[in-house]
């Protein structure tokens, strides 16, 4: 069965900056996202994103006193959701998220994914223009990206 992509913030972010968004439509045709996550974006998002919250507020607020609200809504949607996968960057939340027994990835592993599904032909070029962000990939990680990509 298809899994439900519920997406974070800083992988809207990282993706609209290197002008790339698109690759999240490519790999899975929908995701869905959070009214306060569209909100940190800050810019309008494309038709095929769709924004829903996750009906127990109570988790959220319990989970807003551990990380930031986006991630906390993306969180507490995926609990509500079944069969689906978030894309989270931040480590707090990845950690929660893997305690609460969510499955997750990060940008990079969608970057990943997209060359492994012949969405893209190389990692390379993409791992370069996020270099040029203000977004972090330790050596070891963009190493690791390249070894799963078979680059």
């Amino acid at each position: 069965m298809h899994r439900i992509i519920i997406c974070d913030t800083s992988c809207f972010i990282i993706l609209s900056k290197i002008g790339e968004l698109d690759i999240l439509q490519k790999l899975y045709g929908e995701i869905i996202t959070t009214p306060d996550i569209a909100e940190e974006f800050g810019e309008i998002l494309p038709d095929w994103v769709n924004i829903k919250s996750a009906e127990s507020q109570n988790t959220q607020r319990i989970l807003e006193t551990q990380i930031d609200k986006g991630e906390s809504s993306a969180i507490a949607l995926a609990l509500e959701v079944a069969n689906s996968t978030l894309i989270l960057d931040d480590f707090k939340a990845r950690k929660i998220a893997q305690n609460l027994g969510l499955v997750f990835t990060g940008t990079i592993g969608i970057i990943i994914k997209a060359k492994l599904n012949g969405v893209i032909p190389s990692i390379k070029p993409f791992l370069e223009k996020i270099k040029a962000t203000d977004f972090r990939i330790s050596f070891e990680i963009e190493i690791q990206a390249l070894k799963e990509a078979g680059e």
